[in-house]
């Protein structure tokens, strides 16, 4: 004959003791981690402006001993040359194209965020190249 435990399972305090216990810990997780998914994609907007520069605009300075003009763009090196892999301009994070400014050879790249427009605030605010780390 085999003999059965006295205790079978989990009482209904102790399930709501673990419960409570994990709310607990999610409270104080979740306000640490909200924010965290905008604020990296900022940074890998702020990696792809960088490589833009570094990359393919010195490239093509090197080649045309100039950056191209403000009216020529972004879309010059995909129209004169392999500046890009599989010769695509590469969006931010957001879907958006970058802007170009060529201000006399003071270059800068922006992209207008995650509200898709110019100016904004907090997670929509503009993202220039002059600002990331």
């Amino acid at each position: 004959m085999q003999r059965k435990s006295a205790r079978a399972g989990f009482t209904l305090i102790e399930l709501m003791i673990v419960i409570v216990i994990l709310g607990l810990l999610a409270a104080m997780v979740m306000p640490a981690l909200t924010g965290k998914g905008e604020e990296a994609k900022r940074d890998i907007v702020c990696v792809q402006m960088k490589q833009i520069y570094n990359d393919a605009l010195d490239m093509y300075k090197i080649k045309n001993s100039t950056y191209p003009s403000t009216e020529e763009g972004l879309k010059i090196l995909t129209e004169s040359g392999n500046y890009f892999k599989d010769n695509k301009m590469p969006k931010d994070s957001w879907g958006n194209e970058f802007i170009y400014i060529n201000d006399d050879g003071k270059i800068e790249l922006i992209s207008l965020g995650a509200d898709k427009k110019e100016g904004g605030k907090d997670t929509g605010k503009d993202i220039k190249m002059s600002e990331c780390k």
